[in-house]
């Protein structure tokens, strides 16, 4: 019976022991739940970024393919300019320069053709509205045969890259004529 005394005299004791141990661990769980959630998150944030930086890279690549050709195709364009000015200002009459002038179509058209394999497009605007995106008004002209801030002329065709600006069209833009302000009467 003294045994049983002393036991359960150890019991209470015991047991504040135990619900000591069982708080600290606990409060041990609950600090390592929080790093796990936390590593968890980092983890989380660091795939993300490794997800966009990869994004990022293959967008970069992509126009890298896209715009290799920009600056070449840039330094090209002067030379269909030159044959297209050199075709306008010959006559297709002349039986002189014939052979020549058609030397010029020929190369001309295979000179277009290739920019067109290579995705470079010919703003050609004349009769259209006028897009300050794409062309660049080098003058205003009275007109009343077309509606104003329309392309009259064009002194220079612009060229798109994959639908990006490579060289704006240069242009002459239509303004509504000017009213002639009614004449005063001063002898009325």
């Amino acid at each position: 019976m003294a045994d049983e005394q002393t036991q359960d005299n150890q019991l209470p004791e015991v047991s504040a022991e135990v619900e000591a141990a069982g708080g600290e661990l606990d409060a041990r769980i609950q600090v390592l739940e929080e790093e796990l959630a936390a590593a968890q998150d980092k983890a989380l944030r660091m795939a993300a970024d490794l997800q966009n930086v990869r994004r990022r890279a293959e967008q970069d690549v992509e126009k890298a393919h896209k715009f290799a050709l920009e600056k070449f195709a840039g330094d090209l364009l002067p030379v269909v300019d030159s044959l297209e000015r050199g075709l306008e200002l010959s006559s297709p009459d002349d039986e002189a320069i014939k052979a020549v002038r058609e030397g010029m179509e020929l190369t001309l058209k295979l000179f277009q053709d290739t920019l067109k394999r290579y995705q470079l497009e010919v703003v050609d605007p004349e009769g259209a509205p006028f897009d300050p995106e794409h062309h660049q008004a080098m003058a205003m002209q009275e007109s009343t045969q077309v509606e104003p801030n329309s392309v009259l002329k064009v002194f220079q065709k612009g060229y798109l890259l994959n639908g990006r600006l490579l060289r704006p069209a240069m242009v002459v833009v239509s303004k509504a004529p000017a009213e002639v302000p009614p004449s005063i009467d001063e002898q009325a």
